[in-house]
């Protein structure tokens, strides 16, 4: 994987210093797979793939056993690629169950050899179709993210856009017609071999229970370049809702149009709905997709009440479920770890979800997650003896230990005593076993100094 050519133009393909910048960009991209193939390139796919982890593809392999593999089998693996003889092996399917509880979604786990390749294609292709995408795309692109889109669609809601257009596509990365997408992947990819290995990469195949089964159609989550390919084959409608002048904010699948009457939106639903399955072949699901207030709509797991954006009360409701069972009085795990991995789930919840305005249950969480703390503690120390003693230490007089480790009341109960409150106090808490403070992190990143 360290040996590679300097990416060139394919022999005979001369490029005259007066040549225009579209034929010197046509000639460049008739030669990717050099480009793709290239040590630095496949370098930096591997370090991506490596931070990524991921589980191991159909062959078992590990991030950690990949290297040896590579080093004895990718100069092999190289030459194939480029002689057009490299097949791609079947990705693994992998359920995930939905947020919501609606079902399961369906992920295909390549192995790593073809996420590296994958991961390879999508960094030199990413140059070449992102400068051309939508400014109101902002799903898996360099230097956009889901809070710019959800921002952008409170902003067209303060602009007087007062209705919101939700359109489902039904099971979008399962549904891609094949040739449709790779239509619009030729028209800036010219080198016939890397179309070839992206068709190739298309119709691999799942394993399940032991079987592969053909894709006649779709795009495998899991892969490093599903992303860039769903952009690609999504492009089109950014850019027909665009000639149109609508507003609107996409992230992948999930968009949201917003017009200014309930008759515009019913018309704009039905043509948008008529595109998407007359010439993008892609389904929409009419139980899901629906014309409603903006201040009611749904993007990215937020909401647009009074004009403000909104963690929804579902996300909300897993918050608080994903807590009680980090929470459990009984999880056979240390108390520092326990805390290790509140503090893991709180800061990455809250990086996404912290941006909602709503301050109301913010204090009340730490509350009662200390509380929940301190009820997992007292069941945790059992007997007596033992509870006196730990009560003394943290701080507690004598008499409320005493009174309070032998009250026949339970752990919850208890946790919200003299004794357990003077003990584990929320300073200690914070300094002594470094509880991160959901309020804390809400105000940094609402009023940050």
């Amino acid at each position: 994987m360290t040996d590679s050519q300097t990416p060139q133009l394919p022999k005979g393909e001369m490029v005259e210093p007066n040549t225009g910048r579209k034929d010197i960009t046509r000639a460049l991209n008739e030669c990717l797979m050099e480009r793709v193939l290239e040590s630095e390139n496949v370098k930096r796919a591997w370090q991506q793939v490596q931070r990524n982890h991921g589980a191991p593809g159909v062959d078992g392999m590990t991030i950690e056993e990949f290297p040896a593999y590579a080093r004895a089998h990718w100069q092999e693996i190289r030459r194939a690629v480029e002689e057009g003889k490299y097949r791609p092996s079947p990705v693994r399917r992998v359920e995930i169950p939905k947020p919501n509880g609606s079902g399961v979604r369906l992920l295909g786990i390549p192995r790593i050899v073809d996420r590296v390749i994958q991961q390879a294609i999508a960094q030199v292709l990413t140059p070449i179709f992102d400068p051309g995408f939508s400014e109101s795309s902002f799903g898996f692109r360099p230097k956009r993210n889901a809070h710019q889109a959800v921002r952008k669609v409170r902003e067209y809601i303060n602009q007087g856009y007062s209705i919101a257009v939700e359109v489902d596509l039904k099971k979008f990365f399962d549904e891609v017609n094949h040739d449709v997408l790779m239509n619009r992947v030729a028209r800036k990819v010219r080198d016939k071999r890397l179309l070839r290995l992206i068709g190739a990469y298309l119709r691999a195949g799942v394993l399940v229970e032991g079987v592969i089964e053909p894709s006649s159609k779709g795009v495998p989550q899991g892969g490093p370049f599903s992303p860039l390919l769903a952009n690609i084959i999504l492009d089109d409608l950014d850019k027909e809702l665009e000639k149109r002048g609508h507003k609107f904010a996409r992230y992948a699948d999930d968009f949201v149009i917003l017009v200014k009457s309930a008759r515009a939106g019913a018309r704009v639903k039905e043509s948008v709905t008529k595109f998407l399955e007359k010439k993008l072949k892609l389904k929409v699901n009419q139980d899901k997709s629906k014309i409603g207030s903006a201040k009611k709509c749904v993007l990215l797991g937020f909401t647009f009440p009074a004009r403000i954006i909104r963690w929804t009360d579902k996300a909300f409701d897993k918050f608080m479920q994903e807590l009680r069972k980090l929470t459990a009085r009984s999880s056979g795990i240390s108390f520092a770890k326990r805390i290790e991995r509140l503090n893991s789930y709180i800061q990455g919840w809250m990086g996404y979800f912290g941006i909602s305005k709503y301050w109301k249950p913010i204090e009340y969480i730490d509350q009662w997650l200390r509380r929940r703390l301190r009820m997992c503690l007292w069941k945790e120390w059992r007997l007596v003896r033992t509870k006196i003693r730990e009560l003394k230490k943290l701080g507690s007089n004598l008499p409320s230990a005493i009174m309070c480790a032998m009250s026949r009341k339970g752990p919850w109960r208890l946790s919200k005593t003299l004794a357990t409150h003077t003990g584990m106090t929320n300073d200690w808490f914070a300094n002594t076993l470094e509880l991160v403070s959901i309020r804390d992190l809400w105000i940094q990143i609402h009023y940050p100094s």
